[in-house]
């Protein structure tokens, strides 16, 4: 009986041992000696962390990755690589930051364009592992079809440089992996399809943004159209001066000046207004100018406003000893720093050789200011311009801090008054006296002999005792 159970008890552990080992033969691949196969992913989709993509991803190739992820191709790259072998050319960022077009990186973003910027990402990427190893030799050209279904022609040079298409590989092998490789290229690679969608859309663009024009007018007097005024060439100066385009104040009233060029603006009078007050800041020693710019928004948006219509301003910028005079009464009024900035406001384009210049030629030179109606006296003095009179002068100290065409800053040692002002000012406060008719005054002897005349009736025929 005991030997019965012992037999069957071995039976069961024999057929548990090559149950195991079935198992295990089932486990394993069917080709053990393909080591490519084993390396990469078994199922299409499925990526490890050694893989191309998640290298691409991690590495310094940012504005590629970011554009791979906005035009949602993950999971079509996921496909290839759970395929094949993929070769990604990718662009040095320097490429998709600044060489590239803003418009056509404005283009490739817009949601509407999702199918072009997809197009273009796979035109980068050729479904065949090629290796710096596997390029074409010297003088020859190898086509090579994309996702895309575009052809890049690889070729190698005899000064061993390697292309494809028009760029240059500057990192070959950037980035190696089982599943793929990277090559680091110049340039972007653009696919004819996506640049004639590109042109059709800009030139869209330039129909549907012409504006449509009103109603011909009729001249009452000769009842004939009017002819519109010719348009104005694009730089050309506004035409009408710098006071009309002024905000309105209590004696200004307000009037449009149009930009030059018409709709297509080609000043950015805020960007210059923030570059020159930047500037200011760079410089040192006009911090409490840039302040005071920064705190009063709305003197900053008026001068790039008028910087945008096409007038040029030019700024006679006190430095911040000169700030630090100023005294609480002079500041605390309503108003008040807005109109010291408005004095030191010119409505012309002058440099500090344009205005030594002037000076040196005529001696006294009076420029208008944005602070109706006063003028800046200008004058040479001890080889440098001198602006105002007596105490309230001040010398042009910094000359041409901030000079691009439309806006000049001017550095000065002194803050500047109107001369009307700094007399009110400085002239002593004296009380006039009250004048007092003085009646004529008679002698005690003409009055006695008048008396004596009256009593007797006879005062009228003197004029002196009237």
């Amino acid at each position: 009986m005991d030997f019965i159970i012992c037999g069957a008890s071995k039976l069961l552990f024999a057929i548990f041992v090559v149950m195991l080992f079935a198992i295990a033969s089932s486990a394993l691949p069917e080709n053990s000696n393909s080591n490519s196969r084993s390396s990469s992913p078994a199922v299409p989709g499925q990526i490890n962390s050694n893989s191309i993509l998640v290298a691409l991803l991690d590495s310094h190739y940012t504005e590629l990755a970011e554009l791979v992820e906005k035009a949602m191709l993950l999971q079509t790259l996921e496909d290839a690589v759970g395929s094949h072998n993929i070769t990604i050319f990718a662009p040095k960022n320097e490429a998709l930051e600044r060489d590239l077009d803003p418009e056509f990186k404005r283009f490739l973003l817009e949601p509407g364009n999702l199918k072009s910027l997809q197009t273009l990402l796979k035109f980068h990427v050729i479904p065949t592992r090629i290796g710096s190893n596997d390029w074409p030799g010297h003088a020859k050209s190898a086509p090579q079809s994309t996702l895309s279904k575009h052809v890049l022609h690889l070729a190698g040079h005899h000064s061993g440089e390697k292309t494809v298409d028009l760029a240059n590989v500057i990192h070959p092998d950037a980035i190696t992996r089982p599943d793929g490789v990277i090559h680091g290229i110049e340039r972007l690679l653009i696919p004819q399809s996506v640049q004639d969608d590109f042109n059709r859309r800009r030139n869209l663009q330039d129909i549907t943004a012409v504006k449509p024009e009103g109603a011909p007018e009729v001249d009452p007097r000769t009842h004939r159209l009017k002819k519109p005024a010719p348009p104005a060439e694009p730089g050309s100066p506004p035409a009408l001066p710098v006071y009309d385009a002024l905000a309105p104040g209590p004696s200004l009233a307000p009037a449009p000046a149009p930009g030059p060029g018409g709709a297509h603006r080609h000043f950015n009078g805020e960007r210059q207004v923030k570059d020159f007050i930047q500037t200011l800041l760079h410089y040192g020693g006009y911090n409490e100018m840039a302040d005071i710019l920064v705190n009063l928004t709305s003197l900053a948006t008026e001068m790039g406003r008028l910087v945008s219509e096409g007038y040029v301003l030019t700024v006679l910028a006190p430095n911040d000893e000169a700030m630090a005079k100023l005294t609480t009464d002079q500041l605390s009024e309503p108003g008040a720093p807005e109109q010291i900035m408005y004095y030191h406001l010119i409505p012309e384009y002058q440099t500090e050789e344009s205005m030594y210049n002037a000076v040196r030629r005529f001696g006294k030179v009076r420029y208008d200011t944005l602070r109706l109606p006063h003028k800046v006296v200008a004058q040479e003095a001890d080889g440098s311009v001198k602006f105002g009179n007596g105490d309230g002068s001040a010398y042009l100290f910094d000359p041409d801090i901030y000079t691009d065409g439309r806006i000049s800053v001017q550095g000065i040692d002194g803050v500047l008054f109107p001369p009307e002002e700094t007399e009110a000012k400085d002239a002593p406060k004296t009380v006039q006296p009250a004048k007092v008719v003085a009646k004529p005054r008679r002698g005690k002897l003409l009055e006695i002999g008048c008396r004596m005349l009256r009593t007797f009736g006879q005062d009228s025929s003197f004029t002196a005792c009237h």
